[in-house]
């Protein structure tokens, strides 16, 4: 079994749990209307996605002290363009609550970084004040990602549609994915290489397609190797969590586009 594998038979539990014990509209988070798709595809410098996350199967521990409300307003403050939080609890060390105690104190987009297999995980996203969700190409059948991306849609929220290869690339422009993040992780082996988001840009139109880069983004020439493909956004996770001076890595990180 791939990690990949091993957090599905997980999720699978996950929601079958959900279905029994959460009601839709039970949570009431606070609710923000903003666009990334908007907001990253007008902007003269590259946006980032910076993740809040305690732990990954990969790494194991990163930061398991983080308050989830701090480091929100820190990474705002130091110039996010968007907050993903992980709210995986097995394989991540994440909870709802985190990605409700950032949404209490930015305004600006967040992303509940899950691993989507049914809808009631949406409900509750909703319901949590995420603007935006995940959809892992390689998690699910074609028609079951379509159905659960236009799902998200008709409440309102947007999709950040993720690809790896050339296969799901052609899935999430079959299903009309207008934000498409390339993961250069492998995530049957974890393995990072940047080539990933290269090759796969040359066959995405970044004129109406939003493109995100992630993963491996640790210093400014990899953020310039993304941004000469296309990328206008990255999204970062362990870089930021185990940074020591959060506005450096930002203003490092946060490339001027255009040139």
């Amino acid at each position: 079994m791939t990690i990949l594998d091993k957090i599905l038979a997980e999720k699978t539990k996950e929601v079958a749990d959900l279905k029994q014990n959460y009601q839709p509209g039970s949570i009431k988070g606070k609710k923000i209307k903003v666009s990334l798709y908007e907001s990253f595809m007008k902007s003269d410098k590259m946006s980032i996605i910076a993740e809040m996350k305690r732990a990954s199967p990969s790494k194991g521990l990163i930061n398991d002290g983080v308050e989830p409300a701090e480091q929100g307003q820190l990474y705002q403050s130091c110039g996010a363009g968007a907050i993903s939080v992980l709210t995986d609890t097995p394989f991540f060390q994440g909870k709802m609550e985190d990605m409700q105690a950032v949404r209490e104190v930015v305004d600006i987009p967040v992303l509940n970084k899950d691993f989507i297999i049914d809808e009631i995980q949406i409900d509750r996203a909703f319901d949590a004040g995420a603007n935006l969700i995940l959809l892992i190409a390689a998690a699910l059948p074609e028609e079951r990602l379509a159905a659960l991306y236009n799902y998200a849609s008709d409440k309102g929220l947007e999709i950040l549609f993720e690809v790896h290869n050339g296969e799901e690339l052609a899935v999430a422009q079959r299903i009309g994915a207008n934000i498409i993040g390339i993961n250069n992780r492998d995530l049957k082996t974890f393995e990072v290489d940047l080539a990933v988001t290269e090759q796969l840009a040359a066959k995405i139109d970044t004129t109406k397609t939003l493109l995100i880069s992630e993963s491996g983004m640790k210093e400014k020439a990899d953020v310039e190797r993304v941004k000469q493909a296309g990328a206008k956004g990255i999204l970062v996770g362990e870089t930021m969590m185990r940074s020591v001076d959060l506005k450096e890595t930002f203003d490092i990180l946060r490339v001027p586009l255009g040139e």
